[in-house]
């Protein structure tokens, strides 16, 4: 498996702020037994269809062992220092708002995935292993599998680490119809503050 690498920003970053900013590289990200997506267009464009997230946002979703969406939120983050820890505050903070925490399982059983949109190409920045840094520690305080990282920029979408994606959708495309990108998950039949949770969630 091969990637290609792309600097984050013009100015080098010094291996110094590298390691205390938090960062996976992707071989570190191809190695960590990441589960694979099944149906990947079918779950971009989805989040595609439901966020319609342009250049600096991130989509972080959570999916059931069937792979049907629980929940997703979406955010910007214009950071030009890529930095693991305060992207994974920030996850954290988006999946405490819109789904309870599994913490009392013994094993995680929802996964969560991030698509994050941003400029240039689909190579692998040192942005995107902060992200990926991010996910998998807000993953672990959360109770959940750490699940795909996603890119979308004006080439398309790729799952890094597994060597999947397409050309659409892209940062400039537009969404397709709902409809036709995913269904939206079933409505919990339970009540009390998680089902409104769920049920808001389910909304976007």
């Amino acid at each position: 498996m091969t990637f290609g690498f792309a600097s984050s920003s013009s100015a080098p970053v010094p291996p110094s702020a590298t390691s205390a900013a938090r960062l996976l590289e992707p071989a570190e990200w191809a190695a960590a037994g990441i589960p694979l997506l099944r149906n990947p267009r079918e779950v971009v464009s989805g989040l595609h269809s439901r966020h319609r997230p342009g250049p600096a946002t991130a989509v972080v979703a959570v999916f059931d062992p069937d792979e049907r969406l629980r929940a997703s939120a979406s955010f910007t983050s214009r950071r030009v220092q890529p930095d693991g820890w305060m992207f994974r505050n920030a996850l954290l903070a988006q999946l405490r708002r819109v789904i309870p925490h599994d913490l009392r399982r013994r094993t995680p059983v929802r996964t969560a995935v991030l698509l994050y949109c941003r400029e240039g190409d689909g190579r692998w920045t040192e942005v995107d292993g902060a992200w990926m840094w991010g996910l998998r520690d807000a993953c672990t305080l959360h109770g959940l599998r750490c699940g795909a990282y996603i890119t979308l920029t004006r080439d398309g979408w790729q799952v890094l680490g597994e060597g999947r994606g397409g050309r659409r959708p892209n940062s400039l495309s537009a969404p397709e119809p709902f409809a036709t990108a995913e269904a939206p998950p079933p409505v919990p039949r339970t009540g009390g503050v998680a089902s409104d949770v769920l049920r808001r969630a389910a909304a976007r």
